[in-house]
């Protein structure tokens, strides 16, 4: 299945029966038990989240119930596109907003806090995280001046005004439309692993401003009044250590910012560094919204004022930071060769010049032994040879810094030819082997590029 922003494998499969179920794989034993524990404990309250089914030994693999295909992102695809909000979208969205309350007050009774990913709550700590993450993933990237001094002296100050708020449920912290699934009519939660305690305010804020979704202010303030009437029917103040005023103007104005800024941190690390479309296409919602929020509050204009500032600079930079990637990556093609360094350099007919020639020589030649004589990089023991030895992985490793950054900027500047030649001694073990090798590393990490390759004394006999 398609993955999402991380790095999980989910695959769709099916028991002898014809049940369909989730499989999923995960890097990171600790996220993995922390959605695990928590999905379990969610459901023992009854609340919409996928039963887990099966758990490997090692926790790095589990299965989970199937919830079909339809996010509620793409359940209200016409509203946010064309602002064509249909009762069914609106009546969907007021569910979840109902949901969300019961997965914070209720979920929060009796969770083990410890099994949190990665940290169990809400802290200062994890504010200053999100806040540089802004900084120097995005603000720092943009060519905006300001004053560094100042802009962690405004840091402090909204750290602070967010640290005044209770934390006494359990905060979702991702809690956007592509995380809420649609089964059977209902709105169902994943992707809750990185959840903690914390205040109620942060996943409202995540929600209704979710830079992409595009709510109108008037249907914000409908949603927003859902919740809180489903608040007070679970008799929210009785369930927490704490009796929280509501307030619905400043503090949760405030979360909002401090949000926003996060999602600019991350929109400027998936799409400006990783130069992922998605999240570029994102940024100017999320600079859209930063304004607003600042245009329609006077309170957070006065308390923070550099902010301000930035904002209305981002305004003016939207248009050049958000640029599009350019579309040469469908039309660059990188010829890659394998060749014997006895018989010459390849030629490059697309008439260009340049790109790479890289000697493989100086890794341990498979030819040298009799067994692997008449075979070639294609082989599978000839592959295992220079794999387990290792010399060449080393190499391929310095090789492909080199390449994925020429490629990259080939694409940014619109050209459409590279080529790539490794040589060896007879162009038949360690040249081959490094040519298909690279050819493999290109097709996963830039999939929309061409990619030819050619063994030029295996081709020519």
């Amino acid at each position: 299945m398609k993955q999402s922003g991380s790095n999980r494998i989910y695959s769709r499969e099916a028991d002898p029966s014809g049940n369909t179920f989730i499989r999923v794989q995960g890097t990171s034993r600790t996220e993995n038990h922390a959605f695990i524990t928590m999905a379990r404990h969610f459901r023992a309250l009854n609340l919409p989240v996928p039963e887990i089914y099966t758990v490997s030994q090692d926790e790095m693999t589990y299965t989970q119930q199937d919830l079909g295909d339809t996010l509620l992102f793409d359940y209200i695809r016409s509203g946010r596109e064309n602002g064509d909000w249909t009762e069914e979208q609106i009546s969907m969205l007021e569910k979840t907003m109902r949901q969300l309350a019961h997965i914070q007050v209720e979920g929060a009774q009796n969770m083990d806090w410890s099994v949190c990913y990665p940290i169990p709550a809400f802290d200062r700590k994890s504010i200053f995280w999100d806040l540089n993450y802004f900084k120097y993933n995005f603000l720092k990237l943009t060519g905006i001046d300001f004053s560094e001094p100042e802009l962690e002296n405004e840091f402090e100050k909204l750290a602070d005004a967010l640290l005044e708020v209770p934390c006494d449920v359990f905060m979702y912290r991702d809690f956007q439309s592509r995380n809420v699934m649609i089964y059977e009519n209902e709105p169902y939660f994943i992707d809750f692993q990185g959840g903690r305690r914390g205040p109620i305010y942060y996943d409202l804020a995540s929600f209704l401003w979710q830079a992409k979704a595009n709510y109108p202010q008037l249907l914000r303030e409908q949603l927003l009044n859902a919740y809180f009437d489903e608040l007070e029917k679970i008799n929210y103040k009785s369930q927490i250590t704490t009796a929280l005023p509501i307030d619905r103007n400043y503090k949760l104005q405030t979360f909002v910012l401090f949000r926003t800024l996060q999602v600019l941190g991350a929109y400027g690390f998936r799409g400006l560094i990783e130069r992922k479309q998605h999240f570029i296409d994102s940024i100017p919602f999320a600079i859209k919204n930063l304004n607003e929020l600042f245009d329609n509050n006077t309170d957070l204009k006065a308390e923070l004022p550099l902010l301000y500032i930035l904002s209305t600079e981002l305004r003016k930079k939207c248009e050049r930071i958000a640029r599009p990637c350019p579309d040469a990556n469908l039309t660059l093609t990188v010829d890659i060769l394998s060749f014997s360094f006895k018989k010459g350099l390849p030629a490059d007919p697309s008439g260009n010049g340049g790109g790479y020639v890289f000697d493989c020589r100086s890794t341990h030649n498979p030819g040298k032994y009799e067994e692997y004589k008449q075979l070639t990089g294609l082989d599978q023991p000839v592959i295992d040879f220079l794999e387990s030895d290792g010399e060449i992985l080393t190499f391929l490793d310095h090789v492909y810094a080199l390449v994925d950054h020429h490629v990259e900027r080939f694409i940014e500047r619109g050209f459409t030819h590279l080529q790539i030649a490794f040589g060896c001694t007879g162009g038949q073990h360690r040249s081959v082997y490094s040519a298909e090798a690279t050819a493999k590393h290109l097709r996963a990490k830039y999939p929309g590029i061409n990619i030819c390759v050619t063994h030029r004394e295996q081709t020519n006999g």
